[in-house]
């Protein structure tokens, strides 16, 4: 999902306040290296991902986790699925602000939306989406004002992660993904041809922003040394 550009106060980490000052980008970030992101119509974003279970406290989870928060950051995105960066894993990282300004950094495994009760999380608002998968268009879809999902974190903890607003979209959509779910899958067919269109026109451009971005935060891309 791509970056909401809104104003950052409180911070909460897997959910949880921050007491003091927490980073521009996530600690993970700095451990981590750039991933190619893949792009719709690619088998893997088609399909729903496997459920984490042998992977919980691995070293190799971890390093994921890292790669995917710097990859997001290249992307300028506010959330990154795994199978986003061509793996086939219930995961995804998020970085994003909600209405309200309240900064929501983590990441979690097995991620199940809950059927809400509430008028909150019945209530719908419409706003513009995109997608690090479908590079640079955005459209407007209507999506619950209030998302909660419940998950585990890289050591197989159990999570709770509430959103409104934005961030209640970015949790819905990046579980979408690992369901095999694209925004633009909830178009109508019309709709998904001009965001298609639009895709294929200026992708390029996309793509030569996440290059220079990488250059700028000194992200390195996977496989490669730095100079």
């Amino acid at each position: 999902m791509t970056m909401n550009p809104v104003t950052r106060h409180r911070v909460l980490v897997q959910g949880a306040p921050v007491d003091g000052s927490y980073p521009e980008r996530a600690p993970e970030a700095s451990r981590g290296e750039v991933l190619r992101i893949t792009v719709v119509g690619e088998d893997i974003l088609h399909r729903s991902c496997k459920p984490a279970s042998a992977e919980f406290g691995t070293a190799e989870l971890s390093q994921l986790i890292d790669d995917m928060f710097v990859t997001m950051y290249v992307a300028e995105g506010a959330g990154l699925a795994a199978n986003q960066v061509d793996v086939d894993l219930r995961l995804f990282v998020y970085d994003c602000s909600d209405d309200d300004g309240v900064r929501h950094v983590g990441h979690i495994l097995n991620p199940v939306v809950e059927q809400g009760a509430d008028s909150e999380e019945r209530r719908l608002l419409e706003a513009g989406e995109g997608c690090l998968s479908v590079p640079g268009p955005h459209f407007d879809l209507n999506r619950p004002a209030k998302a909660v999902v419940r998950g585990q974190d890289k050591n197989g903890a159990p999570v709770v992660i509430e959103g409104t607003g934005y961030f209640a979209r970015c949790l819905l959509h990046e579980t979408d993904h690992l369901n095999g779910l694209l925004y633009v899958d909830r178009l109508t067919k019309r709709e998904r041809r001009g965001v298609l269109q639009e895709m294929h026109d200026i992708m390029d451009g996309v793509f030569a922003r996440r290059v220079e971005r990488a250059k700028a935060i000194g992200a390195v891309e996977k496989g490669k040394k730095a100079e």
